[in-house]
């Protein structure tokens, strides 16, 4: 079955307590870079093995303030100007791209790495996330991290 959407929005007081947890471990080690996974995790009082299951499947919704860079992977169809309309989502949304990395096509699909700011973007990510993916040629787009 095909998801058409693959991030949604939801109530923090519905979710299991293990992924509000994880995010409160994730906000400690930001804070506090000379700490390790395994004193933040017992801060809050979850296992290093349910924060590393969970680390890249919850974030906080999106905060311009916090947010300012993000890496995507996206595979493309290696075809004339697939890159060059991923490339124009990013601009007409406001975001600016650091860094692309575009892999040799295989089998036809081309893997991109990109890293764009997002402080100035005039959408959310999550909606540029969606246009992006309802591009034609773009086969996934996956979010590897947030700064």
């Amino acid at each position: 079955m095909e998801q058409k959407y693959p991030y949604y929005v939801i109530s923090q007081n519905v979710l299991p307590e293990v992924f509000l947890k994880v995010v409160a471990v994730k906000e400690i080690l930001e804070k506090n870079k000379m700490l390790t996974v395994q004193e933040a995790t017992e801060k809050v009082g979850i296992s290093r093995s349910s924060f590393y299951k969970y680390r890249d499947a919850i974030f906080p919704f999106y905060d311009k303030e916090k947010g300012k860079a993000i890496t995507m992977l996206i595979s493309l169809q290696d075809e004339t100007g697939r890159l060059s309309d991923v490339l124009n989502g990013i601009a007409q949304a406001g975001g600016n791209v650091l860094t692309i990395n575009q892999m040799m096509p295989i089998n036809g699909i081309a893997i991109i790495n990109l890293c764009m700011e997002t402080s100035q973007m005039v959408i959310p990510i999550e909606e540029l996330i969606t246009r992006l993916g309802a591009l034609s040629g773009v086969q996934e787009i996956k979010i590897l991290a947030r700064e």
